[in-house]
């Protein structure tokens, strides 16, 4: 697997001579960016974190360029549509930010070699398609403590979204440290397949709460769990932003996504002509993956639980993926003392020990 490293993605564009792909600016001309986004930017999650971002780059570079947004693109068809439309509007960059737009995207991007694409959470690059995501997993792990802490019924209910790997690597990382700090916990899982439908979110926090749970966390993107757990008096996680606000009682923190950063080194790559293809995966190190501020209501030898397990993970003390670890079958997919590899979180199409019910096929 390539380097990772924001780092090094930011040094290799500051080094490179000339563009590898892609349109060539005038010195006068803006550089037109645009966004392809799953949800609406009012999602208060994985949409709005990420228009957040485009804001960053307006705010980084006023008057040198122009962005635009296409919002609730539905992945597949339309997708491959939208994404065509706004390269022939000239775009000499563009983000589609959700795993299902990965084939649209590389197919557009060969029809259009003059326009540089970036595809969030994808795996498959060309000349003039990046990819990039974050390592939410490390911050799966450090919810999961508190919630193992936390929880009375040792039941945790889990609002899923579509069973990739993404997001199956999330729930186990969860479990396995919700079940280091409470052996006898269960994590509950209810698929809703899709992304944003806070109807959808909504039942299955209701569900997963009727089934004995006493917290919820979630990998999809409206603030609807967080909003449940309030009504119903329980602790929750947010997803992608702080979602405080929907619930000040139940929501003890939230994984949140800062793309800001990322955003504006890719533009400024092009603006320079030096953007090269490549694929970056980053977590808390790089600020990529961060914490909201922890809900005042938690213990102090829990948040000083959590913030050890951050700093670890920063410093490479610790790893979510770190054997002996079992499937649900009782397999080892990692063995004692050893830690998963990239490839493999970035694959993992199984479930460890904790999760109550089978991995649906996708």
């Amino acid at each position: 697997m390539t380097s990772r490293t924001l780092k090094a993605l930011l040094v290799g564009a500051v080094a490179a001579l000339g563009l590898t792909a892609g349109a060539t600016l005038a010195a006068d001309a803006k550089t037109k960016v645009a966004f392809v986004y799953v949800g609406p930017i009012g999602d208060h999650g994985w949409s709005y974190r990420h228009n957040e971002g485009r804001l960053a780059i307006e705010k980084a570079f006023p008057g040198k360029v122009e962005t635009t947004y296409v919002e609730s693109v539905p992945e597949g068809a339309d997708a491959e549509r939208v994404i065509q439309q706004l390269a022939a509007k000239g775009n000499n960059l563009i983000f589609t930010t959700s795993f299902g737009y990965m084939e649209p995207t590389l197919k557009v991007a060969a029809r259009n070699p003059k326009v540089f694409f970036e595809h969030a959470t994808g795996f498959k690059r060309s000349a003039n398609t990046a990819t990039y995501a974050a390592k939410f997993h490390e911050g799966r792990t450090v919810i999961g403590l508190i919630a193992g802490k936390m929880t009375k019924s040792g039941v945790v209910g889990y609002i899923a979204s579509v069973p990739i790997p993404e997001v199956v690597s999330g729930i186990n990382a969860f479990t396995l440290a919700l079940k280091s700090v409470r052996p006898d916990a269960q994590v509950k899982v209810i698929y809703v397949n899709s992304w944003y439908d806070p109807g959808k979110e909504a039942a299955a926090a209701k569900a997963l709460l009727d089934q004995g749970a006493d917290i919820l966390t979630q990998h999809t993107d409206s603030p609807a769990p967080i909003q449940v757990a309030e009504e119903r008096g329980v602790y929750a996680f947010g997803q992608a932003s702080d979602m405080t606000k929907f619930g000040p009682k139940a929501h003890l923190t939230a994984i949140v996504d800062n793309w800001d950063n990322y955003y504006v080194a890719r533009t400024k790559a092009v603006m320079d002509k030096t953007w090269k293809s490549g694929d970056v995966w980053e977590g808390f190190e790089t600020g990529m993956v961060a914490l909201a501020p922890y809900n005042p209501v938690l213990p102090k030898d829990v948040v000083e639980l959590a913030e050890t397990a951050r700093k670890d993970i920063i410093a490479g003390k610790r790893h979510p993926f770190t054997g002996p670890i079992l499937d649900k079958d009782g397999k080892e997919r990692v063995a004692a003392g050893k830690t998963a590899t990239d490839p493999e979180i970035l694959s993992m199409d199984w479930y460890v020990q904790g999760v109550s019910g089978d991995l649906p096929k996708k």
